[in-house]
């Protein structure tokens, strides 16, 4: 069973950006998505997507 961790910036109820990220089944990468809609799949990214797309979300919220 999959286990999902929602990000600690995600909101209450009525907050529009609400992730949630799983770590998949050894050597597959980590899985994104949205924390309403946990039924509705997720985006899988390598651990080296994940950590650009980390880095380019900390660069952006820089600006």
């Amino acid at each position: 069973m999959q286990q999902w961790r929602k990000s600690s910036y995600s909101g209450g109820a009525n907050d529009e950006h609400c992730v949630e990220l799983g770590r998949l089944a050894r050597g597959v990468g980590i899985g994104v998505r949205d924390s309403k809609d946990p039924d509705g799949g997720y985006l899988t990214l390598s651990g080296v997507q994940f950590a650009c797309l980390v880095g380019l979300i900390k660069q952006d919220s820089v600006r």
